[in-house]
């Protein structure tokens, strides 16, 4: 039976156009059928419905995280104070020993634990870059194999190139780096990848440092093919300017910036951070069609900087939000609009409008995920999140987009929605 939801207050389509009162129709199937400003009228079929009156409710669509990593959930605050390579480097990490030391079974917990956390905040789906393998994988959907947000698991294999050989100076001369940029991936590396993208839904890379060029194509070249096999589109991913060593690291060891060397040889569908990309490295993304997703909070953490989102919205880069390691951050997107919007006024000379950071959230992480939500309209899954207008924190409301990134919270939420289905939070 389909659900209609009337005299509510909703953002709708790409735009996110405001409208004070209007409706919603949704089918059978989870998705919108209609959708409108005014009152919903059927003579034929009103018997046939089940009916909600939301006056005093904002709806919005659910938030897309469009880039977590809720495998170390485990090992929040842990190292809170050192800086990011002690933290999470992918060899030498605090983040690798906890993950290969914990439980497999605890581990699960926690990320399951951590997906309901975002649930209850408005995230209807979100994108993982998950450690592990096909193990690290199969984990992560099993843990959420009983929850309806949505997930794609992005896994990658657990190889990474020795850069001993540049710590001690034996790397200098154009030669070496030739011979060291043509080094293929092992094909036990080979292997691994392709049996993650057997299970995943693509590739999430550690960063194009612990990679040769040779390995950036080779990696290109498997999701191309796994693609095509299984006549689904995956995903291709990569941190990319976290940090200014990390920058540093690339152009000593390539005479590169991570940013060019990954546009060469991997073309992945979305970079990660691009705190520290230069004006040419974000003017290249924008020109290959590359999105970005940002995760300012983590970055804060961290102590790497601020994005330049101006300057990559200049460029005509999309731009996606995410929430980063659970290990550093709590997945609220929330929190996430409010500190990047707050924090880019700061440090740029343009100002970002609210709205435009809200898209980041819904419109945007949709688009660059390939998901069917993100806005309200018909035929888009029913993805939504109810808002109390009248909350302490929010009424009167004057800028709905304002209200929504930096006045609300978890407690504005009265409801959340997905595939046309209210979340039952006595159930999780």
């Amino acid at each position: 039976m389909s659900i209609v939801i009337r005299d509510a207050s909703l953002l709708l389509g790409k735009d996110l156009t405001f409208v004070d009162s209007g409706f919603l129709e949704i089918g059978e199937n989870g998705l919108i059928k209609k959708t409108g400003p005014g009152r919903y009228h059927n003579a034929n079929d009103e018997k046939n419905k089940n009916k909600y009156d939301a006056e005093g409710f904002l709806i919005i669509p659910g938030f897309i995280n469009a880039h977590t990593h809720i495998g170390d959930s485990i090992g929040k605050d842990i190292a809170v104070d050192s800086e990011l390579d002690i933290r999470v480097h992918p060899v030498h990490g605090a983040k690798r020993l906890i993950l290969q030391k914990s439980n497999p079974e605890h581990l699960k917990i926690f990320m399951k634990s951590s997906a309901i956390s975002m649930m209850k905040k408005g995230i209807t789906a979100f994108a993982d870059f998950r450690e592990g393998g096909y193990n690290g994988v199969k984990l992560l959907k099993d843990a959420l194999s009983d929850l309806p947000i949505k997930c794609l698991a992005l896994g990658r294999a657990e190889y990474y190139f020795d850069h001993s050989r540049k710590k001690t100076g034996k790397i200098g001369n154009i030669q070496d780096l030739k011979k060291e940029a043509c080094k293929n991936l092992p094909a036990e590396a080979s292997e691994m990848a392709a049996d993650v993208l057997r299970i995943s839904d693509g590739l999430g890379i550690s960063g194009a440092n612990e990679n040769t060029d040779e390995a950036l194509r080779q990696y290109y070249k498997l999701l191309q093919e796994s693609s095509k096999h299984n006549n689904k589109k995956l995903l291709l991913a990569i941190h990319a300017a976290e940090s200014k060593s990390t920058t540093k690291c690339s152009i000593s060891m390539t005479n590169k910036t991570e940013v060019k060397r990954i546009m060469q040889y991997l073309r992945p569908d979305f970079v990660v951070h691009m705190v520290n990309a230069t004006d040419n490295d974000i003017s290249l993304v924008a020109k290959k069609r590359t999105a970005i997703i940002v995760c300012p909070r983590s970055n804060g953490i961290l102590g790497v900087g601020i994005p330049k989102i101006a300057r990559m919205l200049k460029s005509g880069c999309n731009i996606g939000i995410g929430t980063d390691n659970v290990m550093l951050n709590s997945p609220d997107i929330f929190r996430e609009m409010d500190y990047l919007w707050k924090a880019s006024r700061a440090t740029e000379h343009k100002f970002i409008s609210a709205k435009e950071i809200l898209k980041m959230a819904t419109v945007n992480g949709a688009e660059i995920l390939g998901l069917n939500s993100g806005h309200i309209g018909e035929g888009r899954s029913a993805d939504l999140i109810f808002i109390d207008k009248q909350h302490i924190d929010l009424s009167p409301i004057h800028n709905p987009y304002a209200a929504i990134v930096h006045r609300a919270s978890k407690d504005s939420i009265r409801a959340v929605m997905i595939n046309g289905k209210f979340i039952d939070e006595s159930q999780l």
